[in-house]
């Protein structure tokens, strides 16, 4: 694409929705995945996720390693699901019909969301209140229902115009977002290196009592930030072209995710700085508040800085693929664009409705934690799909449901394949019984591990294990398989899906 082109794709906007994108529409490079999967993490969102070893009482450097591993195994899982996007043309919603059915590819579109609603309102509300907080400090600003609530709302338009001009201002925006939140970031290692210690001995030291529950929970909560991307990575990636080799796009999907080791240490150390010179905002989990009490002056302006720009790059990767899922699933009524601003005017409503009537920031973390239990089998369900089909998809019949169709490879029982779902349901539910949220959410099952949170390692193992044996003993039709596959032996060769009549 010439430099004409990309200066006119910048100021109009996409028409594309979850329709196949045409090959020579996809100019999109791995390193444009890598900025905005970085660009949507390097905030202060991911900042606050990084206090949390702190908040559970791990010294600074069981803190580290609770999170790099938690980030590590988060990125690995995450990787493969960045290859639908290329396959397919569409986004991973749309993809997933091949393992749950034409229609049972409804369950990754309101998976999506509420994992979108729920961070896109835990990044508005973290980068509103340290953008007010350090306007305080640094110009005065009182910090009032009435201010918070217009920096809330300017966040969310700047948000939502971004979204509906679609994927190349987005990127546009992304890749000033990476360097300059970056930089930013960095820059904190001169305003608190004189205060930090890295022998920061936590309240819980190894060996005792409840230190591995500390420590496994700061892992999770640390391993939920690259899981809670599974759903979106297509929406991107779906413009990268389909030649492109395999290995490149998980490489790019890897970095991007330890490249957000640079927030996540940013909120550890200084949560532990804040733990030592202001231990109240800690005891009140109110890690922005004391992260700005232990600021020097000079550093005001670039904690509003991160908070601007982190929170425009979180909120649009969020609310982007939400709007263009439910355009998926609604294909008669909405268009991506109208999509975009349903969910984003409902979004602004709950962010405004939790904030001030019904202080609902905690009950949305929870949240949070509760979608991505219910997310991570839903990926575990494509990955294994993504091996056992030796990543052949038949894109056309994956839009069945779209073009308001019935019938082709991917229709199985009225197109719902229940070998996907019979292993997502047991899986989703088994995981929520087990997971252990001290004072916010704790399962039926949730203490059954001494009080450690074991509910991702629970959910992806069941779900790998139920699906292999419902894929065992009950093979899917030979239509789904590539005509080089021994398993397509016999197969009829002209699936054809079979026009539905309009209502």
């Amino acid at each position: 694409m010439n430099n004409n082109n990309k200066e006119k794709s910048l100021s109009s906007i996409e028409t594309n929705g979850v329709e196949q994108i045409p090959d020579h529409e996809r100019d999109a490079r791995p390193s444009d995945l890598f900025r905005l999967i970085f660009g949507g993490a390097n905030t202060f969102a991911t900042a606050v996720l990084g206090s949390f070893p702190v908040l559970f009482g791990l010294s600074f450097q069981a803190g580290v390693w609770a999170i790099v591993l938690g980030v590590v195994i988060g990125a690995l899982i995450l990787a493969p699901m960045g290859l639908f996007g290329p396959i397919n043309g569409t986004n991973n919603a749309v993809s997933s019909g091949a393992h749950f059915g034409v229609h049972g590819r409804i369950v990754g579109s309101f998976l999506s969301l509420l994992t979108a609603i729920a961070f896109f309102s835990l990044s508005v509300w973290s980068s509103g209140d340290a953008l007010i907080g350090g306007a305080k400090r640094l110009i005065g600003i009182p910090e009032t229902d009435l201010t918070l609530g217009l920096a809330y709302g300017l966040f969310a338009i700047l948000v939502l115009t971004v979204c509906i001009y679609g994927f190349r201002f987005m990127l546009w925006v992304n890749r000033i977002a990476v360097w300059a939140a970056s930089l930013l970031f960095l820059l904190g290692i001169f305003a608190f290196a004189p205060t930090f210690d890295s022998q920061f001995a936590g309240t819980v030291a190894i060996g005792q009592a409840g230190f591995w529950a500390a420590f496994i929970g700061a892992a999770l909560v640390a391993m939920s930030n690259p899981i809670s991307f599974g759903a979106f990575l297509g929406d991107w990636s779906r413009y990268i072209p389909r030649e492109t080799p395999k290995g490149r796009i998980m490489l790019a999907v890897i970095a991007a995710q330890l490249a957000t080791l640079i927030p996540f240490l940013f909120g550890l150390a200084t949560a532990t700085i804040v733990a030592i010179k202001a231990p109240d905002y800690i005891a009140a989990n109110n890690y922005v508040g004391g992260l700005l009490a232990v600021s020097p002056s000079w550093f005001f302006l670039p904690v509003c800085l991160i908070a601007v720009i982190g929170g425009m790059s979180t909120g649009t990767t969020s609310l982007y693929g939400t709007g263009l899922d439910m355009s998926s699933v609604f294909p008669r009524v909405l268009s991506r664009v109208k999509a975009t601003l349903l969910i984003g005017v409902m979004s602004i409503a709950f962010i405004f409705i939790g904030r001030f009537a019904a202080n609902l920031v905690q009950s949305v973390s929870t949240f949070a934690v509760l979608i991505i239990t219910c997310t991570t089998p839903w990926m575990v369900i494509m990955i294994i799909g993504l091996l056992v089909r030796r990543g052949f998809y038949c894109p056309d019949d994956l839009q069945v449901f779209t073009r308001g169709e019935k019938g082709g490879r991917y229709w199985f029982t009225h197109g719902w394949n229940w070998r996907g779902l019979g292993a997502w349901i047991p899986s989703a539910l088994v995981g929520l019984c087990f997971v252990n949220l001290p004072g916010q959410f704790v399962g039926p099952l949730g203490n059954l591990a001494g009080g450690i949170d074991i509910s991702l390692p629970v959910t992806l193992g069941l779900a790998s294990l139920v699906y292999l044996t419902l894929l065992n003993l009950f093979p899917e039709p030979r239509e789904v398989f590539g005509l080089e596959d021994v398993r397509s032996h016999g197969a009829s060769t002209t699936a054809k899906p079979e026009l539905r009549q309009p209502a």
